[in-house]
C-alpha cells in the first residue's frame, strides 16, 4: 500500500438553482413560471431520495384497555365495599366487637350469716379471680414462641398451681378464646404480688427491647371469698361454699339463692391488654345477697361443741351430737357435731365428718323413746304414774325372750318407776294396755309416734335431712311390736329426738324446730322467718305428768340419770342405751348412748339432747357418758339465758311399791 492518503470522496453539495438566461427575469420566491417560460433544468447527478415520513398510531385502543381494567378494579372494590357495609355489616361488626370488647360477670357479694345476736358466723371478704386473655400470649403478640410457658413459670409458685396446667389454660385449643380463669378467689395480697411483678416486667421491657412482658395478658376480676371466722364452730349448720361460689352444704346450700344475690355484667373495650374507655362499654351492677340471721347462740353453740368433742374423744367413739332448743319457740340454740370440720379448708377435712350428722344420721334411739310410750299410756288413760307394774326378770313375747339391761329379781315398780329405772319389760307390759289386742295397741302407739314427728321431716328443711324409719303398724314384725315401745326397731335423727322432749316441755304442743330467724336485705330491711307450725300432740295434763315422771329419772337415787343433776334446778330427763346398727354392715354392733331432757322441770325453758355413737373406751351407758354432757351444756345455757331456778320442791313420785 502507498503511504499516500486515499483520495477523498467527493460529496455532492446542495443543488444550486440555475441562473436565468440573460434577459430573463428572476422569479420571486413562490412565483409560478409564466407562460412560455422554459422549465428549469435539473441538476446533473443522482436524484435525492424522498424524505421518510413517520406516522403515529391511533391512541384509542390502549386507552380503552386501561379504562376497562380500571373500571373492573373499581367495580370489584365497590362490590366488596357494598358487601362489607351492607350485606355482611352485622357479621363484621360482631367480629370487631369480639376482638375489641371483653365481657365478664360481676359476682354479687354473698350475704353474711350471723347468730341470733348478730355475731358473724360466715362473712365475705374482698378477693380476686386471676384471669388471662390467651390471645395475648400468641407469638405475634409477645414476639416470642414460649409466652405461655414463661407466664406459667412465674404464676405457678404464686398461685400454688401446677405449671403444666397453667400452660394448658394459656394455650387453649380454641385459639380465639379471650377469657380464662387461672385461679379463683385469691387474696388481695396474691393479686398485688402478681401486679407488682407484671409492672416490673413491663418497665424492664421498655428499657430493654430484647425482653418482653410475659404477664401482659394476665388480669384480675374483683370478687369475694367466703370466710368462717370461728373455724369449726357450727360448721355442720353453716356448710360451705364450693369453688364455683355456690353453697355446698348446710345453710349455705339451703339458702344459696337468697345469700348469693344476683350477678351483674360488665362489657369493656381493650387494646393490648389495657382497658379503653369507650361509649360501647356497659355495666349492669350486681345485687348483693341477703344477710341471714340464725337462731343459734354462738356462746351456747361453743359450749355444746366443746362438751361433745371432749366426750367423743375420751370415749373413742365414732361421733356424737348435741342439740339445744328453746322449748317455747322451737328455735335451735345450738346444734353441735363431733368430729367436725373447718369450712375454711375442706382439703384437710375428714369426708366422714362433712355435713350435719345431727339431722342426717338415722339411729335407733333406745330408752329415750320410752317417754313416747308413756305419753300414749297416760293420754289414753290406760294407766297413771302410780299404777303398779310387776316386772319379771324375763318376759316371753312373740318369738323372743325379753330382758332389761341388767339381771334383777322381780321388780315391783310403779309406772313412774318403770320410766325411772328404764325397764324394757315394764314398758312392754304398759303399752300392751293400749288396746284389747296387740294389733290394736300397735296402731294406737304408732299414731302417737307420728304425732310426735317420727317418720317425718322435722320442718327445718335442712339439706340431706333424714326422716328416720317408722314402718306402718301392719308391717311390724313379731319382735318389732314389742321392741318399738322401748326404742328399738325404729330410727330417728337427733333433731327429732330433741323435738320430742321440747313438745312435752311445751305443755304437749309440738313447735316445728327452726334454725333461721330472718334475713336482712341490701336495703337494710329485716324480714322475719315464717312462724313455725304448732300442733297439739298430748294434753297439757299429760305433758305435766310426764315432766314430773322424768324428774324421777334424775332426782331419785334409783333413777338412771343422776349424773345430769344441776344444783338448784329441777331437771327432767331420760337416759338411753340402744343397740346400734353399723352403717357399714347393716348389723348390730356397738351402742348408741343418749340423754334427753329439759329444765327447769316445773317451768321448762331449754331442751338438751345428747347422743354418742359406738363408744369403745370406758362406759357406754347413756347416763354415764351423755348425762355429764347434758349437765355441762344445760348449766351453761341456763346461765347464758339467765334462767333462774323456780325454787319449788321436786315432784318426788314413788318408784316402787310394796308387793
Amino acid at each position: 500500500m502507498s503511504d499516500r492518503e486515499p483520495p477523498r470522496r467527493r460529496v455532492p453539495g446542495p443543488a444550486r438553482p440555475a441562473r436565468p438566461a440573460s434577459g430573463q427575469q428572476r422569479r420571486a420566491p413562490g412565483q409560478r413560471p409564466g407562460p412560455g417560460a422554459r422549465p428549469a433544468r435539473r441538476p446533473a447527478g443522482p436524484r435525492p431520495a424522498p424524505p421518510k415520513v413517520i406516522r403515529l398510531g391511533s391512541p384509542r385502543p390502549p386507552l380503552r384497555l386501561v379504562g376497562v381494567t380500571l373500571t373492573l378494579v373499581l367495580l370489584a372494590f365497590v362490590v366488596r365495599l357494598f358487601q362489607v357495609q351492607a350485606v355482611d355489616a352485622s357479621t363484621y361488626a360482631a367480629k370487631a366487637d369480639r376482638n375489641r370488647y371483653v365481657g365478664q360477670v360481676l359476682e354479687a357479694q354473698r350475704g353474711g350469716i350471723t347468730d341470733r345476736h348478730g355475731l358473724a358466723l360466715a362473712t365475705t371478704e374482698d378477693a380476686y379471680d386471676i384471669t388471662a386473655d390467651p390471645t395475648l400470649f400468641a407469638p405475634d403478640e409477645l414476639e416470642i414462641t414460649d409466652g405461655p410457658e414463661q407466664a406459667a413459670a412465674l404464676l405457678a409458685p404464686i398461685l400454688g398451681q401446677d405449671q403444666d396446667k397453667l400452660v394448658e389454660k394459656l394455650r387453649p385449643e380454641n385459639k380465639a378464646l379471650r377469657y380464662v380463669k387461672l385461679a379463683g378467689r385469691q387474696t388481695p395480697q396474691t393479686w398485688k404480688q402478681i401486679k407488682d411483678l407484671k409492672a416490673a416486667l413491663a418497665k424492664k421491657a421498655e428499657t430493654d427491647k430484647s425482653t418482653t412482658n410475659a404477664l401482659a395478658g394476665v388480669f384480675s376480676v374483683p370478687t369475694s371469698k367466703r370466710v368462717y371466722p370461728n373455724n369449726e364452730l357450727a360448721a355442720g349448720i353453716l356448710g360451705w361454699v364450693n369453688a364455683e361460689g355456690k353453697g355446698g352444704g348446710g345453710i349455705e346450700l339451703q339458702l344459696d339463692k337468697r345469700l348469693a344475690g344476683e350477678n351483674g355484667k360488665i362489657r369493656y373495650a381493650q387494646s393490648g391488654g389495657r382497658l379503653v374507655p369507650t361509649a360501647g362499654s356497659t355495666e349492669t351492677p350486681a345485687v348483693p345477697g341477703d344477710d341471714v340471721e340464725l337462731t343459734i347462740d354462738r356462746d351456747i353453740q361453743w359450749a355444746a361443741q366443746n362438751a361433745i368433742s371432749k366426750q367423743v374423744e375420751e370415749s373413742k367413739a365414732d361421733r356424737g351430737y348435741v342439740i339445744v332448743q328453746d322449748t317455747r319457740t322451737g328455735e335451735v340454740l345450738a346444734m353441735a357435731n363431733a368430729p367436725g370440720f373447718d369450712p375454711n379448708d375442706l382439703s384437710e377435712a375428714d369426708p366422714q365428718a362433712l355435713g350435719n350428722a345431727a339431722v342426717q344420721d338415722a339411729f335407733e334411739p333406745g330408752s329415750t323413746a320410752k317417754v313416747l310410750s308413756m305419753a300414749a299410756v297416760l293420754e289414753e288413760n290406760a294407766a297413771t304414774p302410780g299404777t303398779h307394774v310387776v316386772v319379771p326378770n324375763r318376759l316371753h313375747r312373740g318369738d323372743r325372750l325379753f330382758k332389761d339391761d341388767i339381771d334383777h329379781p322381780t321388780w315391783y315398780l310403779t309406772l313412774n318407776g318403770v320410766l325411772a329405772k328404764s325397764s324394757n319389760i315394764g314398758t312392754i307390759l304398759a303399752t300392751g294396755q293400749l288396746g284389747s289386742t296387740q294389733a290394736r295397741a300397735n296402731k294406737v302407739l304408732y299414731d302417737y309416734l307420728r304425732k310426735f314427728g317420727l317418720g317425718s321431716h322435722t320442718g327445718l328443711g335442712f339439706p340431706g335431712e333424714t326422716k328416720g324409719i317408722l314402718a306402718a303398724p301392719g308391717a311390724w314384725s313379731t319382735s318389732q311390736q314389742y321392741t318399738i315401745p322401748f326404742g328399738q326397731g325404729v330410727s330417728v335423727n337427733a333433731m327429732q329426738a330433741a323435738s320430742i322432749y321440747s313438745t312435752i316441755a311445751n305443755g304437749g304442743v309440738r313447735v316445728e324446730p327452726t334454725l333461721v330467724r330472718g334475713a336482712k336485705g341490701p336495703d337494710g330491711s329485716f324480714t322475719p322467718a315464717p312462724e313455725p307450725a304448732r300442733t297439739r300432740v298430748v294434753s297439757e295434763k299429760t305433758a305435766k305428768t310426764l315432766a314430773r315422771m322424768l324428774e324421777s329419772v334424775v332426782d331419785d337415787e334409783e333413777g338412771t340419770g343422776t349424773k345430769a343433776r344441776i344444783p338448784g334446778y329441777r331437771v327432767a330427763g331420760k337416759t338411753g342405751t340402744a343397740n346400734r346398727v353399723d352403717p357399714a354392715t347393716g348389723k348390730y354392733h356397738g351402742y348408741t348412748s343418749s340423754f334427753a331432757g329439759f329444765a327447769p322441770a316445773d317451768k321448762p325453758r331449754i331442751t338438751v339432747y345428747c347422743a354418742i355413737q359406738n363408744a369403745t373406751e370406758g362406759s357406754y351407758f347413756g347416763g354415764q357418758i351423755c348425762g355429764p354432757v347434758y349437765k355441762q351444756v344445760m348449766e351453761f345455757a341456763l346461765k347464758t339465758l339467765q334462767v333462774p331456778p323456780t325454787g319449788a320442791a321436786p315432784a318426788d313420785l314413788p318408784v316402787t311399791f310394796a308387793p
